[in-house]
């Protein structure tokens, strides 16, 4: 049943590979919680992902958008302090 949801997945979203990532973070995105668009049928998270990418019900653009927000990391970066280098006295001093 599976290999039939991807084939009809195929008009919605080009790239197989692409596909596979959108609907592999839908089926995340129901473990953890999200409602679901459709019936269940008794089927698990990532056929249900891949049948509501098929019958529209999700939009693949919003999924991708999602699924590229949840991967970027963002990274608070300090800026280094200035580090006082204490003056040298240089000191003409008598070379005995």
């Amino acid at each position: 049943m599976a290999r039939v949801t991807v084939e009809d997945c195929i008009d919605k979203v080009d790239n197989r590979f692409e596909l596979v990532l959108l609907a592999g973070h839908r089926a995340r995105m129901i473990s953890s919680g999200a409602p679901i668009t459709i019936d269940r049928d008794n089927d698990k998270n990532p056929v249900v992902a891949l049948r509501e990418i098929a019958d529209e019900t999700v939009s693949p653009e919003d999924l991708k958008e999602d699924l590229i927000h949840t991967l970027q990391k963002y990274t608070e970066v300090d800026e280094p302090e200035p580090e006082t280098v204490p003056m040298i006295a240089s000191s003409v001093g008598s070379s005995d």
